[in-house]
């Protein structure tokens, strides 16, 4: 039994991953109601995530949203979606009741509308906070700084593990712009042989760190050692002085965590023995 999210604020993500998993709850269910808690809640859209998150440069909020289970075959993701408050949720129903795995932009939202999502309009998705850093934006071309993304990771009481991210994007991007959160290998990836991942960059999609720490921890590394050797070789790669903003995390079957990151990286996270829910901080 385990959970773990990314950044500082996922931790009431987290405590309520904790309760629902002592529970007795799926991992999937786990993880769908956490995220979708922090993606309706207007406060956290200053971190990039859901409902208050950023627009883009014509004012629009569109939210990436994915979903994986450890179970071969078992993913569903949104991008570029309009006008709903809980994208993670409508990724849940990609993977649950589409034939296709993602679904972006008017194809989205038709579907989100499909399964009986209440689509709302452009206005009900600001926050007062991102619609004056989006007029700041219009007057002087001021960017709003953040690299924040959710990304959570639960392991239940069967075993089950899946993973979650989301967000509303890099602010201020171009209109139907996807990142790398919604692709399975690079935002997120499952293995319920082996455990799972999250990342979180604007840059990553081309290096699928995701799928490749899963990969290391399926040849014998720790979560730790899996999360620093993706980093490490990303470093390698690129030069470590152009490393671009990048954050790891993994949980294993064992419940044991790691991550890794070229920022200072706050994660939370509980397992089995543990009290409560814990913060670490990864300085770079």
């Amino acid at each position: 039994m385990a959970a773990m999210g990314t950044w500082s604020f996922s931790q009431p993500a987290v405590e309520k991953m904790r309760s629902m998993i002592l529970d007795g709850q799926n991992a999937t269910d786990v993880v769908e109601r956490a995220a979708a808690d922090v993606e309706n809640d207007v406060e956290t859209g200053r971190h990039i995530v859901g409902r208050g998150g950023f627009p883009n440069s014509r004012g629009i909020v569109e939210c990436d949203a994915a979903i994986m289970e450890g179970v071969p075959g078992r993913f569903g993701a949104v991008a570029a979606l309009r006008g709903v408050g809980q994208p993670c949720r409508v990724a849940r129903r990609v993977m649950d009741r589409s034939p296709h795995s993602l679904l972006v932009g008017e194809g989205a939202e038709a579907f989100a509308q499909e399964q009986g999502f209440t689509i709302e309009t452009n206005d009900s998705m600001l926050s007062s906070h991102t619609l004056t850093a989006y007029q700041e934006f219009l007057e002087n071309g001021q960017h709003a700084s953040g690299h924040d993304t959710i990304g959570l990771i639960a392991l239940d009481l069967s075993g089950n593990i899946t993973v979650g991210v989301s967000t509303s994007g890099a602010p201020f991007k171009a209109p139907g712009r996807v990142g790398d959160s919604p692709l399975p290998g690079s935002g997120l990836y499952a293995d319920h042989t082996v455990g799972a991942a999250a990342g979180d960059g604007d840059k990553i999609m081309c290096y699928c760190p995701s799928f490749h720490v899963v990969q290391l921890m399926r040849q014998g590394s720790s979560p730790q050692e899996a999360c620093t050797s993706v980093l490490t070789d990303i470093r390698k790669r690129i030069g470590k002085e152009k490393c671009f903003q990048i954050g790891l995390i993994a949980l294993n079957m064992k419940g044991e965590v790691g991550a890794a990151s070229s920022v200072e990286f706050p994660y939370t996270f509980w397992n089995q023995g543990m009290d409560s829910v814990e913060k670490r901080v990864i300085s770079y």
